[in-house]
């Protein structure tokens, strides 16, 4: 079993309890405005450009074999429609400004690196968490990494956006400690605008995992201006106190760091005038849900 996965972050701290091996695999079915891990929007392989490293040398330009780069009026250019993602530029790059986001992984090798830090896991109750992306999305493979860590008695957690069929979401809950449940803006159109898709479906698949018993943090990205409005805090303290099975929120705060990842996939840079959500603007969100009776805190 094999899936396309773009980083393990091995001693990751923020994507479930204690210390964890974090699998962000490709692919997801939204696009968030502000999304944190633009390289994982497509599904497929793709090719990362750092222009700050780029002497212009022309060593790209003249060994792809689909002509995807230009080097013209001191600009390095890649004409994205061409591209195949196939590598062979990254091997000639001599500045390392070129790599492939996405390789093809077996799942015993990614547990195999999960396994490395097993110690670390069992001091802290730390373990695997699959994340993306949308795990979701590449569902065998998903599958096969939750089967295998609790073969291997890993702690697992999925973090998913909710878009998913409840037929796939009863197959991975019996292999799931916790699911991370994104939760991004309560009124349905607004999370269309922002996401690409109305939360109708995301809502439905967290009243399944509810009612089976699933326990579940609700992780709320939260961007100054965008989605913060009082309506919002309001619908996730209540949402919060709907679902007996939710053990947690976790307020995610705004920053720019994925920003200069969409530029280096060629994709579109959304909400540039949005600032980092500051230690101020986060504790008052906190204050603003501890008074709806919510008990948040910053994930």
């Amino acid at each position: 079993m094999t899936g396309l996965v773009f980083d393990i972050q091995r001693c990751s701290l923020h994507d479930g309890p204690g210390i964890r091996t974090t699998v962000f695999l490709k692919g997801c079915p939204l696009a968030c405005l502000w999304c944190h891990n633009p390289e994982s929007i497509s599904p497929a392989p793709e090719l990362s450009f750092l222009e700050d490293r780029c002497t212009r040398c022309g060593a790209c330009v003249q060994i792809c074999p689909r002509r995807a780069h230009q080097v013209a009026d001191g600009r390095h250019l890649i004409a994205r429609a061409c591209c195949a993602a196939c590598g062979t530029c990254v091997a000639a790059c001599p500045n390392q400004a070129l790599r492939i986001v996405g390789e093809e992984m077996e799942a015993d090798d990614v547990l195999g690196v999960a396994a490395r830090d097993r110690a670390y896991y069992d001091r802290s109750g730390g373990g695997l968490t699959l994340s993306g992306g949308e795990p979701m999305l590449q569902f065998d493979f998903t599958l096969a990494l939750l089967r295998g860590a609790r073969a291997r008695g890993l702690h697992t957690c999925l973090d998913t956006c909710g878009l998913a069929s409840q037929e796939q979401f009863a197959q991975v809950l019996p292999f799931v400690d916790l699911f991370l449940f994104d939760y991004k803006a309560t009124d349905p159109e607004q999370h269309r605008a922002l996401t690409g898709a109305t939360n109708e479906q995301l809502l439905e698949a967290l009243a399944f995992l509810d009612a089976r018993g699933a326990a579940v943090v609700l992780r709320c990205p939260l961007i100054p201006g965008v989605n913060d409005s009082a309506e919002h805090l309001a619908g996730i303290a209540a949402l919060a106190a709907r679902f007996p099975r939710v053990v947690g929120v976790e307020v995610m705060p705004f920053h720019t760091l994925g920003r200069e990842k969409a530029r280096t996939v060629g994709r579109e840079v959304n909400l540039r005038d949005v600032p980092t959500a500051d230690d101020a603007t986060v504790a008052r969100w906190l204050s603003a849900l501890h008074e709806l009776g919510c008990a948040a805190r910053r994930g």
